[in-house]
């Protein structure tokens, strides 16, 4: 009788060992952003024609006698 005890205690605390975490829940990972190619570089030519055009305007205001 005290092996039938013995194995049932054994095999009790097991048990709950067993499922004591549980599951989990799976972890689903959003799909990846892929960037799109840059831009065609508009900036410098903006920029340059802007520095142009002040350079311009200074150079005639310049010359007012």
């Amino acid at each position: 009788m005290k092996k039938v005890m013995t194995i049932a205690v054994v095999l009790g605390l097991s048990a709950g060992t067993a499922f004591a975490g549980g599951m989990s829940d799976p972890m689903v990972e959003g799909e990846p952003i892929v960037a799109g190619p840059a831009g065609s570089g508009n900036g410098a030519l903006i920029g340059g024609l802007l520095l142009l055009g002040i350079a311009a305007a200074a150079a005639s205001s310049s010359s007012g006698t």
